[in-house]
């Protein structure tokens, strides 16, 4: 090895233990400090963080498995005060045609009008109407979901799974799992009701972000 090559590998080396000291003590900076007590969450306007979310449903397929597919495209929001959580208000728009099961002809399909009929009905919407508490991390939350052009009251459970500020965002962010049961006939939606299973299981988890004040 060349005089030339040690010092290039000599230079390599230290690069690297430097990296790893910078990251060994960057990282405990910069990693949130969550607050897992809803009663720390900020009040104000949060809305979701598109990028740390996701949005599933599945359903039992002929006894054979549990179908699997998700939207791609949703928003969420929430305003409240934490010291009044059932006050909160919490609403959720998906985007009927952001359907993701990696198949894209069987996702033609199921947005025809058969199923979603997602050239009429582009938007699923729910709106909070009641929130119950069930612990000091979980609540039951009431609402109205319209889907396929119906209106129908469900219940979600939600999760609170903490809140801080990340560094890395800039922002105060709040996490939270949902989850929630519905019937699809109720929306219309009942191609092969009886051989098909009838409830579909959705589960969301989202991170939000805190809104600015705007004054």
């Amino acid at each position: 090895m060349t005089a030339r090559s040690l010092a290039l590998l000599g230079i390599a080396t230290a690069s690297l233990w430097t990296l790893a000291a910078c990251a060994s003590v960057v990282t405990p900076f910069l990693k949130p400090d969550v607050e897992t007590q809803s009663i720390q969450m900020k009040g104000g306007n949060w809305q979701l963080d598109p990028a740390h979310a996701s949005l599933l449903f599945k359903i039992n397929h002929l006894d054979f498995s549990t179908y699997v597919g998700r939207f791609d495209h949703f928003d969420v929001t929430l305003k409240g005060d934490p010291r009044r959580p059932e006050e909160a208000m919490l609403e959720a728009i998906v985007d009927m045609m952001s359907l993701d099961i990696a198949n894209d002809e069987f996702a033609q399909t199921l947005m025809g009008s058969d199923w979603f009929d997602a050239a009429h009905y582009p938007q699923a919407r729910f709106q909070s109407t009641r929130i119950i508490l069930t612990s000091e991390t979980t609540a039951d939350v009431e609402g109205v979901l319209t889907l396929h052009g119906r209106s129908a009251p469900i219940t979600l459970s939600v999760k609170f799974n903490g809140s801080a500020h990340d560094r890395l965002r800039g922002a105060d962010v709040a996490g939270f799992s949902i989850r929630g049961d519905l019937d699809r006939t109720e929306f219309g939606i009942s191609k092969f009701s009886g051989l098909l299973a009838d409830t579909v299981h959705l589960e969301i988890e989202a991170e939000l972000l805190r809104k600015p004040d705007v004054s």
